[in-house]
């Protein structure tokens, strides 16, 4: 849906605020119905309870959440990692390492996107060597061969773009420099580090996952053995401390103004520490909503997840499209005043335009109860 293709409306009933996410009537809960994630046409509307007090909720449209840090089987490759979620677009996957790749890695079904989430080492490529560590987004263009070396026990969350590719959202207004200035975006280098990687004797395989499906690879060398490279085509890397969030003193901005990279059916979001809403009138909490047309899901890296009760590090919440849902009640007693000036999290959000399927991974470590999280709200 392009901006301007839906039918125009405008229009107003009862009490209600002038602006959206403040000055709401005394007393009443604001939920959003928008289309197009937070994009496209919306509606505010002003009810006297909060929207996520039911009772009972059955049926496939429950909201589910996992805990991730369960999964204690560390692989050697990340193509034997459990599938957590997954569609036509995207494939999530979440990946233990405790020592370095026996072999080496390549995906032909698309770019891939690594989050490390615990540990720390070297990636060596193609392109040469970087060092990551927690919180490192890892890019690899579509048919990188990589492999890591862990120094320490590691945990990463893989998000595949299917079939296409990653690049970074249009900043608009704010201009290219927002958020993250591109010269934040570490490439791999070619030093004495890789040079003594290549020279490493004896086979390498490299494990090719093309349509799901795994192909070796076996070489009598080690096959990152370029002495160079030029063009505008590579890995990179970037850290959640280096991105700074876009804020508003006096509106709760939608989630979407946190993306960090896009696809062509899904986004990438990052939420990191920002100062709360100081107007008065302003929510400073996030507000109830219908994403009637995207599925929502959230990992949650560190620190203290002020929307969400008994959350941790480590967990993952699914949201499908068409279900109403918005702060649990310890988040929503500070719906107008916090009493802390910022929050302090780190999160991943991938929100995806097609729906979704929880893979086996996933549904071993599900947390049944979660679906009654919001009740007493």
């Amino acid at each position: 849906m392009a901006k301007g293709d839906w039918i125009p409306v405008r229009g107003a009933q009862g009490a209600h605020s002038r602006q959206a996410h403040a000055d709401l009537p005394e007393g009443a809960y604001e939920r959003e119905m928008s289309k197009e994630g937070f994009f496209g046409p919306a509606a505010f509307l002003y009810h006297r309870r909060p929207p996520t007090g039911w009772t009972q909720f059955d049926g496939p449209l429950r909201p589910r959440a996992f805990d991730l840090a369960r999964l204690n089987a560390a692989e050697p490759s990340p193509w034997a990692a459990g599938v957590v979620l997954h569609n036509a677009a995207v494939e999530v996957r979440f990946w233990k390492l405790a020592e370095a790749m026996p072999a080496l890695a390549r995906n032909a079904d698309g770019d891939q996107l690594l989050f490390v989430h615990q540990g720390e080492g070297e990636l060596f490529c193609d392109f040469g060597r970087i060092a990551w560590r927690a919180g490192d987004y890892l890019y690899l263009p579509r048919g990188t061969m990589w492999r890591l070396a862990p120094a320490a026990p590691t945990a990463i969350l893989m998000i595949q773009a299917t079939n296409t590719h990653y690049k970074l959202p249009d900043r608009g207004l704010m201009g290219p420099h927002a958020q993250f200035d591109p010269a934040m975006l570490d490439t791999p280098v070619m030093d004495e580090a890789f040079r003594a990687h290549q020279d490493q004797a004896g086979e390498h395989r490299v494990e090719v996952k093309k349509r799901g499906q795994v192909s070796t690879v076996t070489y009598p060398y080690n096959p990152l053995d370029a002495v160079g490279w030029h063009g505008d085509l590579a890995p990179v890397r970037l850290n959640v401390a280096d991105i700074r969030p876009v804020v508003s003193h006096r509106y709760h901005l939608p989630p979407s103004v946190h993306s960090t990279f896009v696809s062509d059916r899904f986004v990438v979001c990052t939420f990191a520490p920002r100062p709360f809403e100081t107007d008065p009138g302003a929510l400073k909490i996030p507000f109830f909503h219908n994403n009637d047309d995207y599925d929502e899901v959230l990992f949650y890296h560190a620190g203290d997840f002020f929307s969400r009760d008994h959350i941790e590090a480590g967990m993952m919440t699914f949201h499908p499209s068409g279900f109403t849902h918005g702060p649990h009640p310890k988040a929503l007693k500070n719906m107008l005043s916090q009493p802390k000036p910022a929050t302090d999290e780190y999160a991943v959000m991938i929100d995806t335009r097609d729906p979704l399927d929880v893979g086996e991974a996933a549904a071993a470590v599900e947390n049944p109860a979660y679906v009654d999280s919001w009740k007493g709200a």
